[in-house]
């Protein structure tokens, strides 16, 4: 199983969840301009209009990246799970390669595109990034992401995941406005003939349940789940019910063939 984060944390988000997940090959990488892996090379420019001179790291990239990286490891297939950012990516993997893809599982990941609220939001972002830094943008996702409910229950939680935020201003700035770019992704739910999984957090301010509820229409099927009581980083906050969750599906469906060889 391949597991992509959330943006701006790196592949440790979904350490919790993976200790509650038995009997998988558990592949965590850290995408592109997020924790231990480098920007890279130049990125164009010119992609976002609101920022017309911003670098763009599109989801298209951190995809290719994801192939690269199961080519190096000799693996011609997988089930991929992602979150945010990391299910963005997994429907361009499905655009790009649906054979290699035995199964998607997306946590608080819509498939829709920035409204004009969110472009404006995200040219804002840049903004404050090229004239702050990180530290208050970074510091307003942890708290505003992070459920009530978690917060409340566990006081540590929004500095464990701060912690965890280490992306650069430069790879922030690109990050941003690759998602403000980032296509609409409803037609292709529309052609996922992959089983789905699809668990929303009834407190996620950034996808809520009204907007994951299109992955419903996958042909291949689709399980869904709401967490009334979680947030944006649902995996990170409930990691024993979202290991749960993904196991149940594992064995719910023709998985769990993929399930025992990976």
């Amino acid at each position: 199983m391949v597991f992509l984060h959330p943006t701006p944390l790196d592949g440790g988000f979904w350490l919790p969840l993976i200790e509650d997940l038995a009997g998988v090959r558990a592949i965590v990488p850290d995408l592109r301009g997020h924790g231990a892996s480098e920007l890279g090379q130049a990125l164009p420019v010119g992609g976002f209009a609101l920022v017309p001179d911003a670098p763009v790291l599109s989801v298209a990239q951190l995809a290719a990246d994801v192939l690269r990286l199961l080519d190096h490891l000799d693996l011609p297939e997988a089930v991929f799970v992602g979150c945010s950012i990391g299910g963005y990516v997994l429907l361009e993997l499905w655009r790009q390669a649906p054979r290699r893809m035995r199964g998607l599982a997306f946590f608080c990941s819509k498939p829709q595109p920035d409204a004009e609220t969110g472009l404006r939001k995200r040219a804002a972002n840049i903004a404050q990034l090229r004239t702050e830094g990180t530290g208050t943008l970074f510091d307003g996702m942890a708290e505003s992401l992070t459920g009530a409910t978690a917060r409340m229950r566990q006081p540590a939680i929004v500095a464990e995941l701060r912690a965890r935020m280490t992306v650069s201003p430069e790879a922030a700035i690109a990050i941003q406005a690759g998602l403000a770019v980032r296509p609409d992704s409803v037609p292709t739910v529309a052609t996922l003939e992959a089983p789905v999984l699809a668990i929303a957090g009834g407190e996620d301010t950034g996808s809520s349940a009204t907007e994951m509820e299109a992955y419903r229409a996958a042909p291949g099927g689709c399980v869904f789940h709401l967490l009334p009581d979680a947030g944006h980083f649902a995996a990170f906050e409930q990691p024993r019910k979202a290991a749960t969750l993904l196991a149940d599906w594992l064995r719910g469906t023709e998985l769990q063939a993929a399930r025992n060889e990976l």
